[in-house]
């Protein structure tokens, strides 16, 4: 019996989310190392993430449309050279503004073409395993957090800063594109429908999905999904750039401290996995709340552990939660506004809500310089995704539009 197609969009979509994700949440060992070179301000060295996190949401967009229009593959090989080329590029920095150019921009023009093609391209090839097959792609993302961090504080410490981001950006120009090829642009391109049934001889009716974006943006629903991930999103990368440094103001080596996102990185794949699959069962939007009430939880922890097994358990629960959450958004966004248009919906959504993010680190990063402690950051975190999660319980499916 031939392996439903769907599958390998899925392990291709897992790999380059890998290599991506891995890379990115890689920042926080290298920032540590550049801080140590250069004695730059956590602020000023956290803008050029921040920019970076809301610039590759806004290419989300952009990128979302095109694959809708192009398919994924040459969306996705563009951004491997763009990542490539601006990783390898940070080997050269010597001066503050230079981050924010190579990282900041040229960084996020390869990301956005990372998560918003791959996630809405395994939306359209699945809708009775949406979850799982979305919570299996995503996962990667959590892989690479946790094997790629490690890897780049035993690079650093082996041939330096500058030779590990060479390395690191040789090695996603050319995985990505090569990974890129296996990419299709929905099921009915290989004449199946989605979960792998057959074509139907004749078509008998009108597709159901019928929700482009100017249409969708009329919704209630829209908005409150936007105002939702938008609140769970906007402290999302604090513990990602922050939580190395922090391990290491507590007295912790830096090897450890980098371990720390790779603590996210397992709980991550397992929120992933266990979430994806459980929302096929019990509903996107319940299993979401779920994520964003322990994400908040996990947020007022941080205000109180101080010993290692307290650090190394609270990123577990955060990167299962902020696994669940990030793998359930574009299930969800297919679920109530269909497949068609699902890249250029979860696109223009992830541009909008997922762009937040770029404050949080800035944020956190200013707090600590003024305050001299994350606390205040933390908090506001929590507070944010308490809110999140009720934004997300009034969210109700939209009114099916009429077909003329």
């Amino acid at each position: 019996m031939a392996i439903f197609y769907g599958w390998v969009v899925v392990a291709g979509a897992f790999l380059v989310l890998l290599v991506a994700y891995g890379v990115q949440y890689s920042f926080g060992v290298f920032f540590a190392a550049l801080l140590e070179e250069f004695g730059w301000s956590r602020a000023s060295l956290a803008g050029a993430f921040s920019l970076y996190a809301f610039a590759y949401c806004v290419v989300g967009f952009p990128a979302g449309r095109l694959t809708d229009v192009w398919g994924p593959r040459r969306v996705i090989a563009a951004g491997g050279v763009f990542l490539g080329v601006a990783l390898a590029g940070m080997a050269l920095v010597t001066r503050l503004w230079e981050p924010y150019v190579l990282y900041g921009v040229v960084a996020a023009l390869g990301m956005g073409t990372a998560y918003v093609p791959c996630n809405a391209t395994v939306v359209k090839w699945f809708v009775r395993r949406r979850g799982l097959a979305v919570g299996i792609a995503s996962s990667g993302a959590s892989v690479g957090t946790f094997v790629l961090p490690p890897v780049a504080q035993l690079l650093i410490a082996a041939i330096g800063w500058r030779a590990a981001y060479i390395v690191f950006g040789t090695a996603v120009l050319v995985v990505l594109n090569l990974v890129a090829w296996m990419m299709r642009r929905d099921p009915e391109s290989l004449g199946v429908q989605p979960d792998g049934q057959p074509l139907p001889a004749v078509a008998t009716a009108a597709p159901a999905e019928s929700w482009p974006l100017r249409r969708a943006a009329r919704t209630t629903t829209f908005w409150l999904l936007w105002a939702a991930f938008s609140a769970t999103w906007t402290p999302v990368f604090i513990p990602l750039v922050h939580l190395p440094r922090h391990a290491r103001d507590l007295g912790f080596s830096p090897l450890l401290a980098a371990s720390l996102i790779s603590a996210i990185g397992i709980g991550a794949v397992a929120g992933r996995l266990a979430m994806g699959a459980l929302s096929d069962r019990l509903g996107r939007r319940a299993t979401a709340a779920a994520g964003m009430a322990l994400q908040a939880a996990t947020f007022l922890l941080l205000l109180h552990v101080d010993g290692i097994a307290g650090l190394f358990t609270t990123a577990v629960l955060y990167g299962y939660a902020y696994g669940a959450v990030s793998t359930l958004f574009t299930a969800l966004v297919g679920d109530v506004f269909g497949r068609a248009q699902a890249g250029t919906l979860v696109g223009v959504l992830f541009a909008m809500a997922g762009s937040m993010g770029g404050i949080g680190p800035l944020l956190a990063g200013a707090i600590y310089d003024a305050r001299g402690s994350y606390a205040p950051a933390f908090a506001v975190a929590a507070g944010l995704n308490a809110a999140a999660l009720v934004l997300l319980l009034l969210c109700r499916p939209p009114r099916a539009p009429a077909r003329g």
